[in-house]
């Protein structure tokens, strides 16, 4: 069970905001986020504690999870299923996009085998979660078996345990997949009830014939699956992924110790959006880091109600848009604890005319 987050100190915490030596809302997004961070990161304490204590982000955790999916046989990607394993060894010896941002800006990562193609060499030392080799096509059977389901949200939250541990109380989880984003398209789908046509994107970049067959893919899984589609935990049986499903396990975990979870991009989101789906408390504590390149994504933020940090045009995937978040999460908090108050420094406080 996922605690409802107490909102005891919203007016204190709010209250600090305002008297910050600064026009109010000057701060734009930033106020809501050191609103948000601090309600999460106070869970627990005395007005007294949050005061002395100035409840800070401890070793933010980077977690990618990859995973092959049996869709992609059908030609929806640029790439064969073979990339992801590549891929997943260009994370492992530091490569990728993602090892740059997480070295660049204090992020500790790990990567996670949740059933690829070709499982990782033993000297990599990616942690294997492996749920199989592939998913079955979802359009024809559901992806994964009711075994896979429940192991693989078991899995995602065993993967989350040993940061928590440690003192982690800020996650971000990337992906790797070829394909994903057709199972991506297809979850949003069925819980939006929006078309293929409004789901679906270019992913990588494929040409508008792939884009149509993806389309059509799609299609055809909601008429196969659609009298099970009123269930998220059914959804993401039947149209998800390995990796999607070890990631709403870890977001319902992340959530149920209360701590903070970067969203990065449409894979991820929907991850988010069959974790809240399953449970809804868990939203309190997700920060949802960009707004993905990928068509579909605003849509998806839109369905959550829920506004990105950033917009940079990236379609990357490999939680790099979340990795992008923390310098902007940690300022959220530096001013909140450190700016100083009207009163502080004798600054008259002008107020704005209503």
């Amino acid at each position: 069970m996922i605690p409802q987050l107490n909102r005891q100190h919203d007016t204190h915490i709010q209250h600090t905001i305002e008297m910050k030596t600064k026009p109010q809302g000057a701060l734009g997004k930033l106020e809501t986020l050191a609103h948000q961070l601090v309600t999460i990161l106070s869970q627990g304490m005395e007005r007294s504690q949050l005061e002395s204590e100035r409840p800070d982000i401890v070793r933010p955790q980077m977690l990618i999870f990859a995973g092959d999916h049996g869709i992609a046989g059908e030609g929806v990607s640029i790439a064969p299923s073979e990339v992801t394993a590549q891929m997943v060894a260009n994370f492992a010896t530091g490569g990728a996009a993602i090892n740059v941002l997480c070295a660049q800006l204090g992020w500790q990562l790990s990567v996670i085998d949740c059933g690829i193609l070709t499982p990782p060499a033993p000297e990599l030392n990616v942690v294997s979660q492996r749920l199989g080799n592939i998913t079955r096509p979802l359009h024809l059977e559901p992806a994964l078996s009711e075994a896979q389901l429940d192991q693989g949200l078991a899995l995602g939250q065993e993967a989350v345990k040993p940061a928590l541990a440690s003192g982690t109380n800020l996650f971000a989880l990337g992906e790797m997949g070829i394909g994903n984003t057709t199972a991506a398209a297809a979850i949003f789908s069925a819980l939006s009830g929006l078309t293929s046509a409004e789901t679906v994107g270019r992913g990588t970049g494929v040409s508008n014939e792939v884009v149509e067959k993806k389309q059509q893919l799609i299609e055809q899984a909601l008429r196969l699956h659609r009298e099970a589609l009123h269930d998220p935990r059914e959804v993401l049986r039947r149209l998800g992924g390995f990796e999607i499903c070890q990631m709403v396990g870890a977001m319902l975990e992340i959530a149920r110790a209360q701590k903070i979870v970067l969203v990065d991009g449409f894979i991820a989101t929907a991850a988010a959006m069959l974790a809240y789906r399953i449970a809804p408390a868990c939203k309190d504590y997700m920060v949802f880091a960009h707004c993905s390149g990928e068509q579909g994504h605003q849509a998806m933020l839109n369905w959550l109600n829920v506004e990105p940090l950033l917009n940079l045009n990236m379609r990357l995937g490999e939680g790099t848009g979340a990795a992008l978040a923390l310098p902007l999460c940690q300022s959220a908090l530096a001013f909140y604890y450190q700016m100083a108050s009207f009163e502080a420094a004798a600054v008259t406080q002008v107020v704005e005319p209503s």
